[in-house]
């Protein structure tokens, strides 16, 4: 057995006491993922017509929502249910993880990593609400529109659910714009003035993502290629104020590296 006072014992024990926190973590994680699904799980049907509103709010009269599948009107309500009980534990799940890794951090580590992980947070929410109350009615309209003559729109539930979803998460990630910018400068990974110089780049990349994660309609992509590039410049400005020393120094660095270049 290895001596608890010897190196190897020293970081055996470190190892297991990580592990030990690491479990207790996720178990926490896990609780507040189960309390939140409760309420969730109780008003699934209900927050089912919430999302389905912006769907009927569009369809022409006598069109409704259908279920190709005999379980789908339970199913397809609990995985909402699952999948909303996730975001809305979310902060607390991040939290925790936030918990697990900060004693590793440097401390002006920490007060960086603070204000961009809640800026994360809110503007995923901000993200997902932007699709829901802005995107979806001028998309569905537009979708319902283009309904070609003798073609009755009647969407399936579970289909509609996997739309819903995928464009959520595609625009609360995008509204993650200002958060990838700071840390890519932070990390050092891109300079600020490259970040400055390839903006048209930078836009023709967002149009070309916007186009693969949104329908095929040009008001779809615009919907979320306009906000993601105005949330590229606020992440260069966010970057230029939280890490204008870090920047200056490394812009000092870079010029005494090439003056020593240029004695040799």
């Amino acid at each position: 057995m290895t001596d608890p006072g010897e190196p190897g014992g020293l970081a055996e024990g470190t190892l297991i006491s990580h592990l030990l926190e690491l479990r207790d973590r996720l178990l926490k994680a896990m609780l507040a993922v189960g309390i939140c699904f409760v309420p969730c799980a109780f008003y699934m049907n209900q927050l089912f017509s919430f999302v389905a509103k912006p769907l009927i709010a569009k369809l022409p009269s006598g069109a409704t929502i259908i279920a190709t599948s005999v379980v789908a009107p339970f199913t397809v309500p609990f995985k909402l249910a699952l999948l909303l009980s996730i975001g809305v534990a979310m902060p607390f799940v991040l939290y925790q993880a936030w918990a697990f890794v900060a004693p590793g951090l440097y401390k002006h580590e920490k007060k960086l990593a603070v204000p961009l992980l809640i800026s994360s947070i809110i503007l995923f929410y901000l993200g997902a609400a932007f699709a829901y109350y802005a995107v979806f009615p001028v998309m569905l309209s537009f979708f319902v529109a283009t309904t070609p003559h003798g073609v009755q729109m009647m969407t399936d539930m579970s289909s509609y659910l996997d739309f819903v979803m995928v464009l959520l998460l595609a625009f609360g990630l995008a509204f993650e714009v200002p958060v990838a910018t700071v840390l890519l400068v932070w990390t050092g990974f891109v300079k600020i003035k490259t970040l400055k110089k390839n903006r048209g780049f930078v836009l023709l990349g967002i149009f070309i993502f916007a186009a693969f994660v949104t329908p095929p309609d040009a008001v779809s992509q615009s919907a979320m290629a306009v906000p993601m590039y105005l949330l590229y410049e606020i992440g260069i400005i966010m970057a230029g104020l939280l890490l204008k020393d870090k920047i200056a120094a490394r812009e000092k660095e870079e010029a005494e590296q090439a003056e020593r270049e240029r004695g040799v």
